[in-house]
Order: structure tokens, then sequence, then C-alpha cells
């Protein structure tokens, strides 16, 4: 069975970490181990109206965001990465600076110590040079920035249509398999 971390921080955007979690379960080689912010939850209220319990339920593995001697905070426990979604400014930060005062950013500190895939999905426009150096930094450390920018290619009719493409794309960094959205297959030029 493979292992995913799954951390929603407090960014805009909510929607595209409660989406994976519903898709993940659905997924019965994956385990997910979630690390629900403070300001998730937060967010959570005021961007949906899920409760933080019904999102806890999606996961397999629920950690405390200030449990820092949690299973996912050492290295020898294995997972096939993990995936911030979305991930606020600030948790991008604490990631950058390895400043790990919360499980959210030590689990994604061990995460690129140990060479696992780490897919940040970072919800914020415009960006100021702090932040492109804090991807920058992460993307050199062997991270992934990916950013939620819509294609339209596979024809979206709905905001969940854009929201899947994301998704998709986050879940593509961990070849698991999905039909979120339709690939493309080539056009006529």
């Amino acid at each position: 069975m493979k292992r995913l971390i799954v951390g929603l921080s407090g960014s805009s955007g909510v929607v595209y970490g409660i989406r994976l979690l519903e898709v993940l379960k659905d997924i019965q080689s994956v385990e997910t181990h979630l690390i629900l912010s403070k300001g998730a939850e937060v967010t959570l209220r005021l961007e949906t109206d899920r409760s933080v319990e019904s999102v806890k339920a999606l996961a397999d593995v629920v950690h405390a965001h200030d449990n820092l001697a949690a299973s996912v905070s050492s290295g020898s426990f294995r997972v096939a990465g993990m995936a911030v979604v979305p991930c606020s400014m600030k948790s991008l930060a604490q990631i950058a600076l390895s400043l790990n005062e919360n499980l959210l950013a030590r689990a994604a500190d061990v995460t690129l110590k140990e060479r696992r895939k780490l897919v940040l999905v970072p919800r914020e426009t415009p960006l100021h040079l702090g932040h492109l150096r804090h991807m920058t930094a992460v993307t050199e450390m062997g991270g992934v920035i990916l950013p939620p920018a819509p294609s339209f290619y596979h024809g979206p009719k709905t905001i969940m249509d854009v929201v899947d493409q994301t998704v998709g794309k986050v879940l593509d960094q961990f070849e698991i398999e999905h039909n979120l959205f339709k690939r493309w297959s080539g056009g006529d030029a």
C-alpha cells in the first residue's frame, strides 16, 4: 500500500485539498495521512460548508498539527511523498527555510531530506520576489511547485472540472491513476 501525506494549510483554495482527499478515499491502494493546519481550519469554515471533522473523516490517519512526535515527522516512517494543497505563503516559507515548528513543515522537511516527492500547490497571486525565492529554494531541494493553473483543452464546464484538473496533476506526480480530466491527445495546428 502506498502512503501519502496530505497537508492543508491556511490559504484560500481549501477545496483543492478536500477534493484530493475525496479522490484518494476511493483509491484502496493509497493510505492518506492528513495534517490540517489551524489556518486551514479557519479557511475551511470561511470557504466551505464542510466541518473540520467531515474533512478529517476523508483521511485514513489524521495527525495533530502541533504533534512533532507523529509518525510522519520521522524519515523512518515510509511514505511515497507529501502534497500540501493548498500551500499558503507562510507554509511555503517555513518549508523553504526548514522551520520545523509545526508538523506540516516538519513532515515536508523530512520528505525533502529523504528525497521523496514533495508537491506544493501555492494559492497566491500576484507573487513578490520573496515568494518566488522560497519557491526556487524548495525546487532546488527537490520539491515540485504546482500552481493551480487551469488548462482549457479538456473543456471544463464547472469550477469542479477546473479543480479536478489540478487535483489530477497532483495525482500524476505520485503516479496515481485517475480519470479526473481528459488528457491532451494532440490536435491540428
